[in-house]
């Protein structure tokens, strides 16, 4: 019943809010087209927190961006090796988890973003993608935290 109560309280911020991330990853998906499915899909988790929870330590831009360039240079790192994908998905997550605790910039999307990278491998167009919609998001969040409120 308690959720029944929030939700009639917030339920033009779930509408508003929900519209506003599937908007963001609809002009992300229709930046970056269908073949970066996966890097978008990391994407989509980070629209998620910064709507559905903008004062989460986890919205924070330093995490969302620090996050995503952590997993970015892990799954860079990772494409150089010759593991195989059952040792190499696991620790590129792991070193990726340990390194944004360790750097203070936890952004549990980002952990999608090394493992999408190590898989596709790094470019410079999917790094910039990563990049360039972890600021706008984040900026969108920033510019918006009058109007967005905590829905979880």
């Amino acid at each position: 019943m308690q959720v029944w109560k929030k939700f009639k309280r917030l339920w033009k911020h779930y509408i508003f809010q929900s519209l506003l991330a599937a908007l963001a990853i609809f002009v992300i998906v229709l930046t970056v087209g269908e073949n970066k499915v996966v890097v978008t899909a990391s994407m989509a988790a980070t629209a998620f927190i910064c709507f559905a929870m903008p004062t989460s330590v986890s919205a924070q831009t330093k995490n969302v961006i620090g996050g995503h360039l952590v997993g970015l240079v892990c799954g860079a790192l990772f494409t150089l090796t010759a593991l195989p994908y059952y040792a190499e998905f696991p620790l590129v997550v792991g070193l990726t988890i340990f390194l944004m605790v360790t750097l203070d910039v936890e952004h549990a999307p980002a952990a999608g973003t090394a493992l999408a990278v190590t898989i596709n491998e790094v470019t410079v167009t999917a790094a910039a993608i990563v990049i360039i919609s972890a600021i706008v998001l984040t900026q969108c969040r920033y510019y918006m935290k009058n109007l967005l409120k905590d829905l979880i």
